[in-house]
């Protein structure tokens, strides 16, 4: 590691000052991409803001018709939460899926949202059930904040604080992990609140998370795995790789896809 300035602000307002006073500083969640990259000197702030010590940043609650979660709330939190498993389990499922229990333990919502690997699973939630990410400064609908390979609509002094989900009438999400990093060769969430349908896929797209409007339309007839029978994902635009190519991609994108239908069609 390159030498770094640490600080350890109590609140949202001292880190953003902190942030602004630091040329090239980063936040600190999680750390699990941070860490390394700086481990391996790919990576050299000077200055690192740990947000670990703000109580208002963590939290899970209902307000409403939304699901309102802390930005540093751990993987394990929502996996566990009595409320999340209640209102919205599809979401409770899929962060009991992240990684390994150290992951999930140590790991936030807000970190792996900010962060926008192609691979990770609360980007996909985020873009299918319609969430709004909620920074210092303003509101950022799903659809206009993943805006490319780990790239999002964060403007620079842009903290996260929390994510709100509405409540939706059904949802799963299916995925197909790397047996070795659990990270989603591909992954599907499938959403639905009244006619409106949701269908989104992590680990596949070259660009990042994405959504499937082809099988958004053929669910709005029909809500039901027969309804994607022929609807196909083009391999083109898709993550190749050691793991898997593009055409396997492709495939899954439709075999995911099927699975989280029939899961979400059978909750009532």
């Amino acid at each position: 590691m390159y030498a770094f300035d640490y600080h350890r602000p109590t609140s949202v307002r001292q880190a953003a000052s902190l942030l602004a006073q630091n040329e090239d500083a980063k936040l600190l969640a999680g750390g699990h991409t941070l860490i390394p990259t700086m481990k391996q000197r790919l990576a050299a702030p000077s200055a690192l803001i740990d947000l670990n010590a703000i109580p208002e940043l963590s939290g899970i609650e209902l307000k409403g018709r939304s699901l309102v979660i802390g930005a540093m709330t751990r993987h394990g939190a929502v996996a566990t939460s009595p409320v999340v498993r209640q209102v919205l389990p599809a979401l409770a499922e899929l962060a009991g899926l992240i990684g390994d229990p150290q992951v999930r333990h140590r790991g936030t919502i807000g970190g792996s949202i900010a962060n926008n690997d192609p691979a990770a699973d609360y980007p996909v939630a985020c873009l299918a059930l319609g969430a709004t990410i909620v920074t210092n400064k303003r509101k950022i609908p799903a659809n206009e904040f993943f805006t490319g390979l780990f790239e999002t609509a964060l403007e620079e002094g842009e903290i996260i604080t929390r994510v709100s989900f509405p409540l939706v009438s059904r949802a799963a999400y299916e995925k197909f992990p790397n047996p070795a990093s659990r990270y989603a060769l591909v992954g599907v969430f499938v959403a639905k609140r009244g006619s409106d349908v949701r269908v989104a896929v992590t680990g596949a797209g070259a660009n990042g998370v994405f959504r499937v409007p082809a099988m958004e339309e053929a669910l709005r007839h029909r809500f039901s795995p027969k309804s994607l029978e022929g609807v196909t994902v083009p391999a083109e635009g898709l993550i190749s790789d050691i793991h898997a190519d593009a055409e396997y991609r492709a495939h899954l994108i439709g075999v995911m896809a099927r699975r989280a239908v029939a899961r979400a069609a059978s909750r009532k």
